[in-house]
């Protein structure tokens, strides 16, 4: 089911894929290259249901729109407000989640919108070749229970390269940033995605 949701910085479309017997929503926004297509998020729309987890799959209004380039990160984080009322419209504890860009969103805004916690998939710890520039303070500042699940090749930052914090991790063998592997690699790409959608579904089984 495809909803559209008004927010200030634009009109967002959600794409419900709901679960029997429900007992949390995982909100899943998209990152700045790409949308809900991401192999990620649709693997974990077909598997999580099963778990009792129904999904919700976020496009912010820039992608809507049809813009090319994500806005600022003040824009993201208005849309995401903007779409939260829809997503505890079931009444539900909600997990605010996304991937790169969208991860970042879910855990600068956590807190402020009573997440029950936040499911961070290839968080883009620092630009690639720039780990000087570290985003680690808003991964560490959700406040909220906190998986990461992150490529083993990821140029936005390795799983070794995380700092210690109050969080969860879930390591893809020679993922990339958008979780491809390599042909060549003892891991292959279903084996991959298994590893992402079991270790989340492990994860929100342990939030009841």
């Amino acid at each position: 089911m495809i909803e559209i949701v008004e927010t200030d910085a634009g009109t967002a479309r959600i794409t419900w894929h709901r679960a029997p017997d429900a007992r949390l929503v995982l909100a899943l926004g998209h990152g700045a290259g790409g949308g809900i297509e991401a192999r990620d998020l649709q693997a974990l729309a077909r598997v999580l249901p099963e778990h009792g987890v129904t999904v919700a799959l976020v496009e912010q209004p820039w992608r809507v729109a049809g813009k090319k380039v994500a806005p600022a990160p003040k824009t993201l984080d208005a849309g995401w407000r903007g779409l939260w009322p829809a997503l505890t419209g079931m009444e539900l504890p909600v997990i605010s989640g996304g991937r790169s860009a969208g991860a970042r969103v879910a855990c600068r805004t956590a807190a402020e919108l009573g997440a029950r916690a936040v499911l961070a998939l290839s968080f883009p710890l620092h630009p690639p070749g720039k780990p000087e520039k570290s985003r680690a303070d808003e991964l560490l500042a959700a406040g909220v229970p906190t998986l990461v699940v992150q490529g083993a090749g990821d140029p936005f930052g390795r799983p070794e390269e995380f700092p210690d914090g109050d969080y969860a991790m879930v390591e893809v063998p020679h993922g990339d940033h958008g979780f491809a592997v390599p042909k060549r690699a003892e891991t292959t790409q279903d084996e991959a995605l298994r590893i992402i959608t079991d270790g989340v579904a492990e994860w929100t089984a342990s939030l009841r």
